[in-house]
């Protein structure tokens, strides 16, 4: 399997196209990951309110236990530290949630930035490379039949440009026809040179 073809400005076109499309595929993604971790950095403030809801859940719960040790009073007196307990509570939950709303908007915009330009891109590039590639490996495979030439010559008679097989034979069916050698390698590599393939001479 042959990746380029094996002309030289049309290999070097294939380069030049192989190292653009990597290039800014690399570019979408740092950008899709640049961009999550912008967004993910405002999750800061939500572990900054988780920590605070902890803590104070975790100080008035231990003032309320304190307190609720304390003879005749302390039963009521408790009350409400377990109720600041309970509101620290629910800050610590809103700012978990906070944390998880943050990541998944920076996951769904990292990825959205960069998986669209890329599928274009993919979808521009790759598929022809493909094709490219898979044309060329028939090509050579029909040329490495035995009557490889005679059916390449006869393709490119009903393909090519008239003008181009003109300046092969001006009556290059006819020479097809009779079996001219010189005519039908020139008619076989003119069809191969549109797949990129070089007859060997």
């Amino acid at each position: 399997m042959r990746l380029y073809s094996d002309f030289a400005d049309h290999r070097a076109r294939q380069i030049t196209a192989d190292v653009i499309a990597i290039v800014q595929i690399g570019l979408w993604v740092w950008l899709g990951v640049s961009v999550f971790t912008v967004v993910n950095s405002l999750a800061g403030f939500g572990q900054q309110m988780e920590q605070a809801g902890a803590g104070f859940r975790e100080t008035m719960t231990e003032v309320g236990e304190s307190l609720g040790n304390v003879p005749l009073i302390g039963g009521g007196i408790r009350v409400p530290f377990d109720g600041a307990s309970q509101a620290g509570g629910a800050l610590e939950a809103a700012g978990q949630s906070q944390q998880d709303a943050v990541l998944q908007l920076a996951l769904v915009l990292g990825i959205g930035i960069a998986a669209l330009p890329i599928v274009m891109i993919l979808v521009l590039w790759l598929i022809p490379r493909i094709r490219f590639v898979r044309r060329a490996g028939r090509a050579r495979r029909v040329l490495e039949s035995a009557a490889g030439v005679d059916l390449l010559a006869l393709r490119a008679l009903a393909t090519q440009k008239l003008s181009a097989i003109a300046k092969i034979d001006t009556d290059a069916m006819a020479a097809w026809r009779r079996g001219d050698d010189r005519v039908l390698r020139e008619l076989a590599a003119l069809e191969l040179k549109s797949s990129g393939v070089r007859i060997q001479s």
